[in-house]
């Protein structure tokens, strides 16, 4: 099944609806969705006032299969916003089993990586680069969670 960039993807999670947008893809991981602040009863009439808000986060989710397998639907499309279509900065890293912290990071901005030594606060907000499936999906969406959050 092919998906265009543009899909807004809606998420179930246990209290309502939330939304989501492709907005890339990007090999090896996939599509990348930006996932949009706020839970609803029913599907919005105007989903383009979902997909102009500030995103929660991005993370990358396998679309397709969640969409064959049902456990998410397209909602409809919209044009991606303008802030939205540059492709965004991740930060990834092996967490140490020791500390249980990670003790070097990589910035990554869907070609080149950078080696960073310890994350100034901005850089804790950029997402965390990783394939997420719809369980995590669901549970971040439900506690409106952010990358500054992570505790690692």
């Amino acid at each position: 099944m092919k998906i265009n960039t543009g899909a807004v993807v809606e998420v179930p999670v246990s209290s309502g609806l939330a939304y989501a947008q492709l907005t890339h893809t990007a090999k090896p991981y996939g599509a990348l969705l930006r996932v949009f602040p706020g839970i609803f009863e029913v599907r919005p009439r105007d989903l383009s006032a979902v997909v102009t808000s500030v995103p929660l986060f991005s993370c990358f989710f396998p679309l397709a299969a969640a969409v064959r397998q049902r456990r998410v639907a397209i909602a409809g499309h919209q044009p991606v916003a303008e802030a939205l279509r540059p492709f965004p900065i991740f930060r990834a890293g092996m967490v140490n089993p020791e500390t249980g912290r990670v003790d070097v990071w990589w910035l990554w901005d869907g070609v080149n990586e950078i080696r960073v030594d310890k994350l100034e606060h901005q850089l804790r907000k950029l997402n965390i680069r990783g394939v997420w499936n719809d369980t995590l999906l669901a549970v971040r969406i439900e506690q409106q969670w952010r990358p500054e959050y992570d505790p690692c």
